[in-house]
Formats: structure tokens, C-alpha cells, sequence
């Protein structure tokens, strides 16, 4: 998509337009599109209008139609909330966001990010370019230029190393991961010497890192060299039933809590494959330094039969945007953070493959931009398996597709390296395996899991790739992301899952392709029940000794906003697992953590509390809980003050769900927080535990509004209600002040 232009040159921004130039300074804001009027029929927009300039700062603004919570993407490397005006409560406003410029130099993409009203999926704005010119933030730039990526090395040779920066005042290289080695020289030229006969006859890594005055670390791409004798090995498919995905807020306990893993067994048998979120978390890397506690893990788990397979992004956040050219070299590196990690490591310590979540089709024009994007991600694809293959590791490399990568019109007829393929044969043919997010709540059907897989396992086979098709099936509670009923087992439970399952196994166990079944995911997984209601059973954790020791730092607290604050603490340790942590709220300094002050459970290292009042001081104290139900000492307190706001605070004042002819139903009523008068508002939620259905209706006048789930087709079950978002023209949602927010309906 083409970009708009921007400069910024020092602390001023200078406004030059990509296609008529301006002369001087800007004195104000500078307009990027007419205002327009939203009117009931419009798609779901967000658009960029505006960049106002100050000293270090950039304010930008915009719209937003037929959408809500607008945050700011910067330059793939984090995303921001807006702060949002939609006084009139019609999904119709305008945003701002201040975008400090102080570390940034260079070429800044920014985009604009909305949740549709209708579907919350994704709308986005065009990109905008940023051009800051901040030496101060400017780091340097490394690169190795000899010796060639895949050279031999049988003698002693020189690694010559290129910087590119001021007031640089350490090169240093390594062979490994091994102790970082000083390379002299001078004017951007330095050099260190590698003596094959060291390190014997092995692949290698050689990488190099520049640090200059103000404390700016770069590191260079990855040079992979085999020394002496050495030769790379080729990948081998293995069965990986079942794979199972453990995301950031899981795997960093496995790796820093050995505790942990003996929760893990109680869900995962012997020969299960980890697919193990690696990227950094909470200030955290752990291939970097966690290395100890991964390789300890990584040895751990081939003990017991399991493969272990590092699951990476695009090195971007949000981690789509890693498909794209412009980011490619940021997917490419979270790809040699992997190989540099093995190639540092014993063999037993290493990973058996590369699980790549990329998933570039949420990007809305993936489908309108047809057939850019959709290259870009092959072309993308091929730079990650092209430097797995430099390395000599014989790591295998799986893509996590969606099912309708083979039939939906975003995805057939691409032309792709001379050939006219679906999307998902191309992505077939480049990788080992692919991982299917073959996410229905059923296997037989024409929607069912078995029909959805069926193209993927044909192909698999006609071009002889054996164990190269892995079924994904979700588990997770998705909430408000499509159509909760229908794509996910937390529902159905656990039971229905394994009962579908089985189908699933029979169906593919004559198929050479098929390598097994993943689960998404390991924390919902652990959390799902045999089946709702009286008759529930959970697995049953291990022993447990004793509490969990406290956070390891206090918690701090920002606010955002009237009505947001954001949290982060430190990680508790525990002989087994940390399974949450109580956040807990009250409005007394000094308070002692109860039953009355809980305002949340976070499952990681942060906690986002919503639905509070306007200028309003609160203290908060963080108490871990482990999976055995004991609670470690709680935290120091930290306090924070919420914003002012001319909007005024509505609750769901009540709230009761029962069973009517077979379905769910939930009556509720809406007041206004501080008199309790009732307020005609909207209501959207969706239903809970057996249920899953997302509704959208209208408390009249008196406050009351009423919806009925999906019918119900268990023996047995448990429903619930969960608000999401209740919206009335100078209004807004104080959800924390809700009552009966935890009322069920079981049988």
C-alpha cells in the first residue's frame, strides 16, 4: 500500500509530502484528509488525519467509522492505545496519540488500528512514514563481511567486521553463542581471528555486536560457516501427536520455574510435541538470557520422548506484519535467534523444529491486495527456510495455517515461482509440515475438521511429503474473535473434544501425511473440564508442597485515561506452578487483600483493571496463587490516580441467567452508577461456559434487556453471561462497579 510521507528532522517536524513538496517549517497541524460525516452504512474505517509537531513529539489524529478502540501501530515494534473521543456512543468519533519521537531515527511506519463494531475483527489505516532525523537514538550498524555465509573454514581466518556509526567503542564476535571476543581496527573497519581447529568439525555461527557511546548494542544478521570437516544435516519428519502450543505467559515458567513441569505431564504424555513460545516477555529473552533454563528444558522434555519445537513470529508486533518485505529481516532474525540458540548447545539441548505463527491474512487488505501480501508471506517463508538451511540444522519448519487457506478467494490462483497454486499448496511446497488452526467444534460435516484438512492431506501426498499435515484444534475461550460457538471446544468440553478427536485420528490413519494432532492451547487446555456443570472434573495437578514465594518486584501502575489501569509485577516462584495471580483494588490506603477487594486474576506478568471511576485514587496489591489453591504473601501496594471525564459511569446494576426451552436466557438491567436511575443503553456480550453465542441488544427506557443463547444440547452444563461492551451517548461502561457479573444457570 503506498505510503504517506513525512520528515522530522531534529526536534521540529518538517512537513514534506510525498507528492507536492512544502518549503519551511509547518506552524501547526497539517491536514491529511477532509473531515467526513459517518453515516449508518459505512464500512469499518480508521483513517490518519493529522500530524501536529513539538519538541521530541509528534501528536497524531484521526477516525474512526463503525469501529471502536483505535490503538497505534509504531513501526512494527509495539502497539499503543489511542485516546478515543465517541461522546455520541455511535461506534463514530475521533483519536489522538502522542507519539514520542526522542529514541526513534529513521524511517517510522505508523498505522492506525480499530476493531470493527460489527464482525471486531481488524480495520487499519494506510501507513504513514515518519522520517526522523535524531542522531542522539541513532544506533549503529554491523555487519560481517567476511568470511561468505556457507564458506568452509579449515584454517585460521580472518572475520571482518563493518560498522557504520559515531562514537562506537567496542566490536566484539562470537562463534556459537560462545564468549563474546574483541575485534580490533578503527574507521569501521575491525577484524578478530577464528581458528577452525577450536571448535572441531562443526557448523557455526558468527555473529558481531557494536556498542557506542550512549549505550546503543547493535547486532549484525547471522554468518553461518561449517568448520572443517563439517556438513550440514537435512530435517527428518516425525509424528507429532499430540503437538500442543505453550504461549509466553506458560513457557517462561517451564524455563525459569523447573517446577512447572510437572504440571505439564499431567496434560502432556510421554511423545507429545512442544510447540514453545520463545519470543522475549516481560524484559525477558529467553534464548538470550535464559539459555541454561532453556537448554535444561529442552533435555528435559527429550527425556521423557517429546519433540520440542520453537514457535516464532514475524519478529513484529502485532507479529503479522512480520510477512511483509519491509519487516522480512526482523521474521528472518527471529528465525536465527533459533539456529544460533542450537548451534550454542549440546545436542540433546536443542529444538527438534520451527512452528511459524505469523498469520498475515488478519491484515484486512491481504485479501483486497491479492496477490501482493500473500507473495510477500511466501517470499518471506522462503528467506526463513533458506537461512535454516545456510545453518546445516536439521530443524523442521512448519507454518500454522487457517483451513480455508486452499478454497477461499483470497487464496487460489496465486502465481508463485512459475507455478498457479492455492496459497496453501504454495506454503506446502516450501515447508516440512504446516500446522492447520482447523478450528470447529466438530468433526464430521462439510464445515467439520475432517472435510476442512482433506485438501491439505491429498496435496501432502500427491507430492510425497509423508508426516507433513499437523490438525490444530482450539480450545481456548476466543470470546469476542468471530463466532465463539462454533470454532472452539470450551463449550463442548473436554469429553465432546476427545470423542471428535478420535473421529479425527480415524479418518487420517491411513494418510502417510498425517503427523498428528495440536491443541490450542496449553493454559486453556489445562482449564477446560471433561463437560459443564455439577459433574465437571479438571485434571488433577501435582503435589504441592507450600505457597508461592511473592512477586519478585512490587507491582507499578499506570493509568490510562478515566477509567484504565495498567499493571505489571514481578514473577513468584513455586515448587510446582504459579497458575494466576489476584490482583486486588480498594480505595483504603493500607488495605488488607479479601474475597471483596479481588478485581481481577492475571495468568501473567500483567493485569489491565477497566471499568473504573473518573479521578479516582486506588491502591492495589498482587497476591500469586499456585495450582493447588495456595496464596504466596501479598505485595507491596501501589497507588495511581484515574483521569478526569465529563462522560458518566453506568453498571449493570443486576443480572440473572436461567433455562428456558432449551437454551440459555439473561435479563439485565442499566443504571447510572452513582444514581442508580436506569439508562437505555446497547448491550453486546456473548454467553459463557456451554454457551458461547455473541449477542447485541437494547436496554429500553426502564434499564431491562434480555438474550437468549444458542440452544443447548448437553446432558449436563453450566451457562454464564460476559459483558462486552455497553455503550449510551455520554456514558461510558464502569464495569468494575458491576453486580452479578459471576451469576450461572446449571442443570
Amino acid at each position: 500500500m503506498p505510503a504517506r510521507l513525512w520528515r522530522i528532522a531534529g526536534a521540529l517536524a518538517l512537513a514534506v509530502p510525498l507528492i507536492v513538496p512544502l518549503t519551511g517549517p509547518l506552524t501547526g497541524p497539517l491536514s491529511l484528509a477532509a473531515p467526513a460525516v459517518a453515516s449508518a452504512a459505512d464500512p469499518p474505517s480508521v483513517v490518519i488525519d493529522s500530524a501536529e509537531h513539538a519538541p521530541g513529539l509528534v501528536r497524531l489524529t484521526g477516525r474512526f467509522t463503525a469501529a471502536y478502540d483505535v490503538s497505534v501501530v509504531v513501526d512494527g515494534e509495539r502497539v499503543e492505545r489511542a485516546e478515543v473521543a465517541d461522546p455520541d456512543a455511535d461506534d463514530s468519533g475521533t483519536w489522538s496519540y502522542d507519539l514520542d519521537t526522542r529514541a526513534l531515527d529513521g524511517e517510522i511506519e505508523v498505522y492506525a488500528k480499530a476493531t470493527a463494531a460489527d464482525t471486531r475483527y481488524g480495520a487499519w489505516s494506510p501507513p504513514l512514514t515518519l522520517r526522523v532525523d535524531n542522531p542522539r537514538a541513532r544506533a549503529p550498524r554491523v555487519s560481517i563481511t567476511e568470511p561468505a555465509d556457507g564458506a568452509r573454514l579449515t584454517r585460521p581466518t580472518p572475520i571482518r567486521v563493518d560498522v557504520a556509526g559515531a562514537d562506537v567503542r567496542s566490536v566484539r564476535v562470537r562463534v556459537n553463542g560462545g564468549p563474546w571476543q574483541p575485534a580490533t581496527g578503527a574507521r569501521g573497519r575491525h577484524v578478530a581471528l577464528l581458528n577452525p581447529a577450536r571448535y572441531g568439525d562443526v557448523m557455526a555461527s558468527l555473529e558481531a555486536e557494536a556498542v557506542d557511546a550512549r549505550g546503543h548494542v547493535s547486532r549484525s544478521s547471522t554468518t553461518y560457516v561449517a568448520l572443517g570437516a563439517a556438513r550440514g544435516q537435512a530435517p527428518v519428519p516425525h509424528r507429532q501427536d499430540r503437538a500442543m502450543w505453550i504461549w509466553e505467559k506458560a513457557s517462561y515458567n517451564l524455563v525459569l520455574n523447573p517446577g512447572s513441569r510437572r504440571l505439564l505431564e499431567t496434560v502432556l504424555p510421554a511423545g507429545s510435541t512442544l510447540y514453545l513460545g520463545v519470543d522475549t516477555y516481560a524484559g525477558r529473552d529467553m534464548i538470550e538470557d535464559a539459555r541454561p533454563g532453556l537448554r535444561d528444558l529442552v533435555a528435559w522434555a527429550h527425556g521423557r520422548g517429546m519433540k520440542v519445537h520453537a514457535t516464532v513470529a514475524g519478529g513484529t508486533r502485532p507479529p503479522y506484519l512480520g510477512a511483509l518485505s519491509r519487516y522480512r529481516e526482523r521474521a528472518v532474525g527471529e528465525m536465527e535467534r533459533v539456529l544460533d540458540y542450537n548451534l550454542s548447545s549440546e545436542p540433546a539441548e536443542r529444538f527438534d523444529g520451527i512452528n511459524v505463527d505469523i498469520e498475515p491474512y488478519s491484515l484486512p487488505w491481504f485479501t483486497s491486495g491479492k496477490p501482493d501480501v500473500q507473495i510477500q508471506w511466501l517470499d518471506t517463508l522462503r528467506a526463513m527456510i533458506a537461512r535454516r538451511d545456510a545453518s546445516g540444522q536439521p530443524l523442521l519448519f512448519g507454518p500454522a495455517v487457517p483451513r480455508w487457506l486452499d478454497t477461499s478467494a483470497c487464496c487460489t490462483g496465486i502465481t508463485y515461482g512459475g507455478t498457479t497454486r492455492t496459497l496453501a499448496e504454495h506454503v506446502q511446497d516450501l515447508s516440512d509440515y504446516i500446522a492447520i488452526m482447523d478450528y470447529r467444534d466438530q468433526a464430521d460435516g462439510g464445515a467439520g475438521i475432517i472435510a476442512q484438512a482433506a485438501g491439505e492431506l491429498a496435496y501432502a501426498e500427491r507430492i510425497g511429503k509423508p508426516l507433513s499435515v499437523v490438525v490444530g484444534v482450539e480450545t481456548l475461550d476466543i470470546a469476542t474473535s468471530g463466532d465463539p460457538s462454533s470454532i472452539t471446544f470450551r463449550e463442548e468440553g473436554r469429553d465432546a473434544l476427545e470423542a471428535e478427536l478420535a473421529k479425527v485420528s480415524r479418518a487420517f490413519a491411513g494418510s502417510p501425511a498425517f503427523a498428528g494432532i495440536a491443541l490450542h492451547h496449553y493454559d486453556s487446555y489445562r482449564e477446560l473440564p471433561t463437560v459443564w456443570g455439577p459433574s465437571a472434573r479438571w485434571p488433577e495437578p501435582p503435589a504441592d508442597s507450600g505457597p508461592p514465594t511473592g512477586v519478585a518486584s512490587p507491582p507499578r501502575a499506570v493509568a490510562f485515561g478515566h477509567a484504565t489501569v495498567d499493571l505489571t509485577y514481578g514473577r513468584a516462584r513455586d515448587d510446582t506452578e504459579v497458575a494466576h495471580y489476584e490482583v486486588h483494588r480498594s480505595t483504603e490506603a493500607g488495605f488488607t487483600p479479601g474475597p471483596g477487594t479481588l478485581a481481577g486474576k492475571a495468568r501473567g506478568l500483567t493485569h489491565t483493571d477497566t471499568g473504573l471511576l473518573p479521578a479516582t485514587t486506588y491502591h492495589y496489591r498482587v497476591v500469586p496463587v499456585d495450582v493447588a489453591g495456595h496464596r504466596g504473601p501479598p505485595s507491596a501496594p501501589v497507588t495511581v490516580t484515574t483521569g478526569a471525564s465529563a462522560l458518566r459511569p453506568m453498571v449493570v446494576q443486576s443480572m440473572a441467567v436461567t433455562l428456558e426451552g432449551g437454551a440459555a436466557r439473561v435479563r439485565l438491567r442499566v443504571v447510572d452508577e452513582e444514581s442508580g436511575q436506569p439508562v437505555a443503553a446497547t448491550v453486546r456480550g456473548r454467553f459463557t461456559f456451554s454457551a458461547g453465542r455473541y449477542v447485541t441488544v437494547t436496554a429500553g427506557a426502564d434499564g431491562w434487556a434480555t438474550a437468549t443463547s444458542e440452544a443447548l444440547r448437553q446432558p449436563t452444563g453450566e451457562v454464564g453471561f460476559a459483558g462486552h461492551r455497553l455503550t449510551a451517548a455520554g456514558r461510558y461502561w464502569a464495569a468494575a462497579y458491576d453486580r452479578d457479573r459471576d451469576v450461572t444457570a446449571r442443570w
